[in-house]
């Protein structure tokens, strides 16, 4: 397309649209981007001019510059120009408040056209775009075009230049790990590439950097971070992808006291600058055991309340042996529940309760004598049960009795679902909370085996080193995750720096020593020439970002991300690939 005028040169923008104000009334002004629309006013044609930082009123006027007038009757949304004019109030009673330029316009001397656009497969919105997902992610270059996208983005720039200044500041070191390494075990399927020059053989894309960060300890880079990508072969959901991103910190001869404060500081400090809320520090710091015991899980949303109330000791004699014979019964009061929600609701928390494992749901609606649990148990129990949930007349009372592991996942979720359902989360609030002293191992009875709850490089307390062979299940880690509005967003251990526990921890995981060698034998032998004590801390910043600009999924503040099925429906990947690439791949595929 030809140019109205030469003046008009690439690499001269004078400001970006979003910026004119009434200070520039006069200047004459540059300006590259997408049309986003046009109107012709009986002559006088408006365009709104749009890059990422907003959008500002064009006026194409026949008498002040024709030839751009002629050429701007030919604009359509989504065609890429430059236009060069003067700034000027507009009209009384014409500013638009709802922009950040609202209160001037351009008045346009010329015009270049630099590509035109085909009708678009969706329209641009002004904020959260109503197309169906799947058509978001096959064009997600015309979604990240939308401001909706672009705030995320910008903002995601501006939370990695805050955590790089911060790191700097207290001394950090930004290192790269390899991206291409030993395929190792960190709780779900590595990602693989085969290799060409070792025929057989194959790198895994890294589930996280943990080896190479403790590596990293032992050479004397006492304070790492990086910014890492990391790749985990998982079923998916909306806060999980195939490829995420992590702020990955370690450090040397350091205390849990001292990772805690560094990472709480940074993120009070990203709630600040990102969702422009204050949090005061210290954070709260609750035990594993204590937020299971209160809230039914190990990343409570503290916002509201509606605690677990234990039961046990007040039903042990009754009669009623649901209550009685299980190992585990707790409950949860809503105030005022008995106006609130309908035996119809009830039913269906009941259906949602059977999917975490519940046989059914007992409720009790106080100060009436209805219902299957008023009518079997005595006034006296129901007496008790009131005084120790703290109860009045109109209150709703949920029950769960079973293993204490069904339990907290049943009222741990119900929780979270009334909490929802009757309004009790307050908006626009940020809860931090430490969670600490994790247990080391979990046990599948199925498999009869143990797993570490966070990773086999976690260190045991000191005080539950000696009595680690005896009871593995009474060990607590020197772990600590952060919890940000009922989200873990972050996690770390003070780490395993000794050969001897470690191979003691592998040998608890079932693993022989050919297999430790096997698999992490090139750490363990570094173990052998002075590895300091070390820990560290990794935050999810897809998730973290997710929560402050108050996305529902994680896919909202990543730039190409994969679908629930792990494909790029843009780029159609994965995809089949030829013949001559697998053969130099020493790779066959079964039909």
């Amino acid at each position: 397309m030809k140019a109205v005028s030469p003046s008009i040169r690439l690499g001269e923008r004078s400001q970006y649209c979003g910026t004119p104000t009434l200070d520039q009334v006069g200047q004459r002004v540059t300006l590259f981007g997408w049309v986003d629309s046009r109107r012709d006013h009986g002559g006088v044609i408006f365009v709104d001019l749009r890059d990422r930082t907003g959008l500002v009123q064009v006026v194409f006027q026949p008498e002040l510059a024709p030839d751009a007038h002629e050429m701007a009757d030919r604009l359509r949304n989504e065609y890429v120009v430059g236009i060069a004019g003067v700034i000027r109030p507009r009209a009384d009673g014409m500013a638009n408040p709802r922009l950040a330029t609202g209160e001037v316009e351009v008045y346009a001397e010329e015009l270049i056209i630099y590509n035109a656009a085909k009708p678009l497969p969706f329209q641009m919105a002004d904020g959260k775009p109503q197309v169906d997902e799947t058509a978001r992610l096959r064009y997600r270059y015309l979604d990240l075009r939308q401001p909706w996208m672009q705030e995320a983005m910008i903002a995601r720039s501006r939370m990695n230049r805050v955590i790089r200044n911060t790191m700097a500041e207290q001394g950090f070191l930004e290192i790269e790990t390899p991206i291409l390494t030993k395929s190792t075990p960190e709780g779900a399927r590595d990602y693989l590439v085969p290799s060409r020059v070792h025929a057989g053989e194959f790198f895994a894309l890294p589930q996280s950097p943990q080896i190479f960060k403790q590596l990293l300890m032992v050479a004397g880079y006492d304070r790492y971070f990086q910014i890492a990508r990391c790749f985990r072969d998982e079923d998916l959901r909306a806060d999980r992808q195939p490829e995420f991103t992590q702020l990955d910190v370690e450090m040397s001869f350091p205390s849990q006291d001292q990772i805690l404060e560094i990472h709480e500081n940074l993120v009070i400090q990203l709630i600040a600058e990102i969702a422009g809320s204050k949090v005061e520090s210290p954070i709260p710091r609750m035990t594993y055991d204590e937020a299971m015991r209160r809230y039914g899980s190990d990343k409570p949303d503290t916002r509201f309340g509606l605690e677990l109330v234990d039961l046990g000791d007040v039903l042990a004699g009754s009669s009623f042996k649901v209550f009685s014979e299980a190992a585990t019964v707790k409950a949860l009061n809503i105030p005022e529940g008995s106006g609130k929600i309908s035996r119809s609701q009830i039913d269906a928390l009941t259906e949602f309760v059977r999917g975490f494992g519940a046989r059914g749901l007992a409720y009790l609606k106080v100060g009436e004598a209805s219902g299957p649990v008023a009518k079997n148990l005595s006034e006296g129990e129901i007496a008790a049960i009131v005084a120790r949930m703290g109860a009045k007349p109109g209150d709703l009372i949920f029950f769960a009795a079973d293993q204490e592991k069904t339990v907290y996942d049943v009222l741990g979720r119900l929780r979270l679902k009334l909490g929802e359902d009757l309004g009790l989360i307050p908006e626009g609030r940020f809860d931090l909370l430490w969670v600490t002293d994790f247990p080391m191992f979990e046990y599948d009875a199925e498999e009869g085996r143990y797993y570490a709850m966070h990773h086999p490089f976690t260190s045991p307390r000191d005080e539950d080193l000696a009595s680690l062979e005896q009871d593995p299940l009474a060990a607590r880690a020197k772990a600590y995750d952060l919890v940000l509005n009922g989200s873990e967003i972050g996690g770390g251990s003070l780490r395993i720096y000794r050969r001897d526990v470690q191979e003691q921890v592998f040998r608890l995981l079932g693993m022989s020593e050919e297999e430790w060698n096997q698999k992490f034998g090139f750490m363990l032998a570094a173990f052998d020439f002075g590895t300091p004590p070390h820990g560290g801390l990794a935050l999810g910043l897809d998730r973290i970002l997710t929560l402050l600009i108050g996305r529902d999924s994680i896919r909202d503040v990543i730039a190409f991300p994969k679908t629930q099925s792990a494909k790029d429906l843009m780029a159609e990947a994965p995809s089949p690939v030829d013949g001559k690439q697998l053969r130099e791949l020493h790779i066959q595929l079964r039909s």
